[in-house]
């Protein structure tokens, strides 16, 4: 069965062009030329990936992404975002909202074949560990609760909702509370070997993740080790 992906993007010389190019590669392309229209046909035809342009009209792509994770049926599908803008800030709003990877404008097809490779290979390695993971597989701490089985995060009993990659990268550093592990330990440990975004992808994740949990209030639970990476303590004060 192919794999099916999803384009959102609004010129149409450029959506011609990737569906060409993918088409010739083996994949299956549906698109889409706004946000609003490219979030209903995630809804409706369930893609493999979604190449999500930022500068589209209607809702633009930082928003269809942050709709498609709150949406439960599609929240897990694999999402690279594709924009013309090169900004650092961009690129870490787009990773805050939940996308797997980012590549800017212009890009040559072997690299974005390559990254769509890359993103579809985390994906399913995800799957399979949710698949084989053992019943009962729970850490607590204090007021933090860690479901490995459901992949739900509760604080005082309340769930919380976290990406598949927050969600790995607080369950990694959960389960060895602390050991210091460096930035390119978790980089490659969640994100794979062959990822091929750099560490600051890690800082935004905890940096979201501590936003969710602790609201931004110090650093909670994940402590920062300067000029090597984080760890995990509970015994501190929140």
């Amino acid at each position: 069965m192919s794999i099916k992906i999803l384009v959102i993007e609004d010129d149409y010389n450029i959506q011609e062009l990737l569906r060409y190019n993918l088409e010739s590669n083996g994949y299956e392309v549906i698109a889409a030329v706004n946000g609003n229209k490219g979030y209903k046909m995630a809804l409706n035809n369930s893609p493999d990936v979604i190449l999500l342009d930022v500068m589209i009209p209607g809702a633009d792509g930082l928003e269809v992404c942050k709709m498609i994770r709150m949406n439960e049926k599609i929240k897990r599908i694999p999402i690279l975002m594709v924009t013309a803008k090169s900004e650092e800030l961009d690129k870490i709003l787009g990773l805050e909202l939940g996308a797997d990877d980012y590549i800017t404008k212009p890009f040559s097809i072997k690299e974005l074949i390559a990254r769509i490779k890359a993103v579809m290979r985390r994906f399913n390695e995800n799957k399979d560990a949710i698949e084989e993971k053992p019943i009962g597989n729970k850490l607590v701490f204090r007021n933090l609760e860690i479901d490995g089985e459901k992949y739900e995060v509760k604080i005082d009993g309340k769930k919380v909702v976290l990406t598949l990659k927050e969600f790995e990268l607080l369950k990694i550093l959960a389960e060895s509370p602390g050991r210091v592990m460096t930035r390119d330990f978790l980089l490659d440990n969640v994100w794979g070997y062959e990822y091929i975004g750099g560490t600051r992808t890690v800082d935004v994740h905890i940096r979201h993740l501590r936003q969710k949990l602790w609201e931004g209030q110090g650093e909670g639970m994940i402590q920062t080790i300067r000029g090597v990476g984080y760890k995990f303590d509970d015994s501190g004060e929140l």
